[in-house]
């Protein structure tokens, strides 16, 4: 059972104390996910089509993650590594290329070729879009840690789940791929929950659009 351990006390936005925003961020979350996922339900039945055909398997990965404040729960992503991922992980563990408890590594020779693609554009996670919409995520908020990386993380790396976590991140927009600390990555998480706003949010997803037409995702 994941320990239900307090994060070190982090300093919030003057946004965050007014329900009147925080209520207007959910709101723009239900309503922002609910209309993508009927948007792009045409692409979602692609994916989900080559996913099925390109490799064995099931078509969704089951993420066990955390969210805000420890609490643990399952989102889902299109799977884009071998079936047997989880239990090869171990073995590449030497070749991790960020420091901390999360692991990284460029050219992962679990992932399948279309689940490259797929990350590349990250198209991986668009079934995130309905643990926005049920309200386990937000569009915009630090990226949440699996169980087991969590479990190793210190009272400073648990201040990043002093609120919901979100598909996209400060983080995401700020050089993912150059950032091998996960500290510097926390630090990043901490700065949005620090300066939060709601046109914030909005400044991140439009550089998340940039982001995602790019290309640049691993």
């Amino acid at each position: 059972m994941l320990a239900q351990e307090t994060a070190a006390p982090v300093s919030l936005s003057r946004y965050w104390q007014n329900h009147f925003w925080t209520g207007c961020k959910r709101a723009f979350d239900i309503l922002g996910s609910f209309i993508l996922l009927i948007f792009l339900l045409p692409l979602l039945l692609l994916l989900a089509l080559l996913v099925k055909l390109s490799s064995r398997g099931p078509v969704f990965y089951a993420w066990k993650v955390v969210g805000r404040n420890g609490k643990p729960f399952t989102g889902y992503k299109f799977r884009s590594m071998v079936v047997d991922a989880d239990q090869l992980k171990s073995a590449l563990l030497a070749k991790n290329e960020m420091t901390g408890p999360v692991f990284k590594l460029t050219n992962d020779p679990r992932i399948t070729p279309v689940g490259a693609w797929m990350r590349r554009y990250s198209l991986d996670e668009l079934p995130q879009f309905y643990s926005v919409l049920i309200g386990d995520m937000s569009l915009v908020g630090p990226r949440p840690p699996l169980v087991t990386e969590y479990e190793q993380f210190t009272n400073f790396q648990k201040q990043k789940l002093s609120v919901k976590p979100g598909i996209t991140c400060l983080w995401q927009v700020s050089g993912r791929n150059d950032v091998k600390d996960f500290d510097e990555w926390v630090r990043l998480d901490l700065e949005y929950i620090r300066s939060w706003s709601p046109w914030l949010d909005l400044n991140i997803l439009f550089r998340t659009v940039g982001a995602v037409v790019s290309g640049s995702g691993k």
